[in-house]
Formats: structure tokens, C-alpha cells, sequence
């Protein structure tokens, strides 16, 4: 029996994730063992300094890119989301799942909290810039840490309110503590690949296992909003934002580009073809630097 190591980050969300691919590799592959492989990652030791201080997104994926590469894991699984924009070649991303809820969403206290604006946790400028426009005067904090420190953090007080991914709540199975989940076009564009978890492999191999578990759907949102946010040279210190959907065979993104010299930011949109997906994100880019020029 031929088995497949899968690599993950240790925390809860990110077990959780990958337990739901292997699930999905096992139904389709029943004659595979799977075997799960965790990892503690720099990104994941780091808490008291926001990413974009201490080395951006790279830092959640490095040590199981080393693992791929040293062969000590076959393949491995991260939320896109907080996966670089620059990937190595070496390791492509060879598989996408079915997106989950794609939407940021307001976490209170138990018991609720009448102004949520007063001390929101977010690391997040993408976030914060949103933020600014739904609420009044915002205050906001720096919150790092798993999803279970974030939240006993909120119900002791430290924070009015925290603002989390949804899917990544509801993956953890708690759901129950959302209590708003933004609009993901018309109140808070979230960031590029949020939903969406990829599988990560080595150039060459053989990875036909994990062709049924693929989604093709998310594959085309994926090649849209990394497109645009890569046009836009973005990373965690540059809150750009991008939001894919998908009608037939059309794809509609959705971009925010931040100017800084400005401090302000702009929304546009654009729809193509699928096979357009990934040069759709680019010329939408593109498209919206022109306008601060």
C-alpha cells in the first residue's frame, strides 16, 4: 500500500484543513494511506509583531516547503490565503479545494458587545482600511496567536471585537461565534485565495491521486485574484484585496488597490472568460494603477 505523507502546520485550524483534504483524498484514493505530518512554522512562534514587520507570509510556509523539498513529505496543505505570492517553482501548487465561505466576519465577546468599533482585534490593513469605511472612528489592536487564543483574548476582555475568517471559524467548528459576515463585495473584499485550500508538491511527480479533489473553479479564482494582487507587487504591509466569482463560463473580479502616498484606495471590477482568469487579475491591476497616476 502506497502511502502519502501530508504535511501541516500544528495549530488546530490548520490540522482541521488538512484533515478535511485528506478526507477527500481518501474517499477518492481508498488503496493510499495517508499519513499526517505536523510542523511548527517561524510565522507560527512569532506572536507579538505583525507579519508584515517580521518576514510577511513566507513565514507560515517555510519549513514545510523544506520538508517537501528534503522528500520527508509527499505533498502539503495551506490555506491559499497565506501562501506568498512567489511560490517556488520547485513546488507547485498542484491542487485546489472546493472554496469554503469566502467572507471576513465579526467575532464579539460572550455576552456581546455594544460598540464593537471601540478596540477591534486585527493585524490585518487589508482589513483595518475596510474597516474604516463600516464603522465609526475604529479603534484597533495588534492580535496574533491561534484562533483559540484570539477568542479567549475577546471573552477576557482584551478586545470589543475580532475580525476572523469565517470559513476559518466554521473549519474549526466554531462558527456559533460569528456574529456579521461582511459582504464580500460590497463591504469587505477579502484577500486573494481566502476559502480556498491549496496542495502543495514537488515539480515532477506524479500527482494524479489528487486529480478528483480537485476543484476546477477555484483553480480560475485562484488564477484571478493572485494575478491582480502579484501585478500589484502585494504582500502583508500592502493591503491589497481580491474577490473572484464565477457565473457559467464568466469570472467577475473584484480588486481594491491602496495608494499610499495618498492613503486612500480604490474598488473596480472586471469580467472575462475563465481562460482569461490569471491575465484578468493582471490587466485589472494594471487598470487600476493607471488611475493614480
Amino acid at each position: 500500500m502506497r502511502t502519502i505523507k501530508v504535511g501541516s502546520r500544528d495549530s488546530l485550524l490548520a490540522v482541521a484543513q488538512t484533515k478535511l483534504v485528506m478526507e477527500a483524498i481518501q474517499k477518492a484514493n481508498p488503496e493510499l494511506n495517508l499519513e499526517l505530518v505536523t510542523m511548527k512554522t517561524t510565522g507560527d512562534k512569532i506572536l507579538d509583531k505583525s507579519l508584515d514587520k517580521v518576514g510577511g507570509k513566507g513565514l507560515f510556509v517555510n519549513e514545510l516547503d523544506d520538508a517537501l523539498l528534503s522528500e520527508q513529505v509527499d505533498i502539503t496543505v495551506h490555506s491559499l490565503k497565506d501562501m506568498p505570492m512567489e511560490v517556488n517553482p520547485d513546488l507547485p501548487l498542484v491542487a485546489f479545494s472546493q472554496r469554503g465561505d469566502p467572507r471576513d466576519a465579526l467575532v464579539l465577546p460572550l455576552g456581546g458587545a455594544e460598540k464593537p468599533e471601540l478596540n477591534m482585534g486585527t493585524s490585518s490593513l487589508r482589513r483595518k482600511l475596510q474597516l474604516a469605511k463600516l464603522y465609526d472612528s475604529p479603534n484597533f489592536s495588534l492580535v496574533r496567536g491561534n484562533i483559540i487564543t484570539r477568542l479567549r483574548k475577546l471573552d477576557e476582555g482584551q478586545y470589543t471585537a475580532l475580525i476572523l475568517a469565517a470559513v476559518g471559524l466554521e473549519r474549526a467548528g466554531l462558527g456559533g461565534r460569528i456574529c456579521r459576515r461582511f459582504d464580500p463585495v460590497t463591504e469587505m473584499i477579502p484577500a486573494a485565495g481566502q476559502g480556498i485550500l491549496a496542495v502543495q508538491g514537488r515539480l515532477g511527480e506524479d500527482y494524479s491521486f489528487l486529480q478528483p479533489v480537485n476543484n476546477p473553479e477555484s483553480s480560475y479564482m485562484a488564477l484571478a485574484e493572485r494575478g491582480f494582487v502579484t501585478r500589484l507587487n502585494g504582500g502583508c504591509s500592502s493591503p491589497m484585496a481580491a474577490y473572484a466569482q464565477i457565473h457559467g463560463q464568466q469570472l467577475r473580479l473584484t480588486g481594491l488597490y491602496y495608494h499610499a502616498p495618498s492613503g486612500e484606495y480604490s474598488v473596480d471590477s472586471a469580467v472575462a472568460s475563465l481562460e482569461e482568469a490569471e491575465k484578468t487579475g493582471t490587466l485589472l491591476a494594471e487598470k487600476m494603477l493607471r488611475q493614480w497616476m
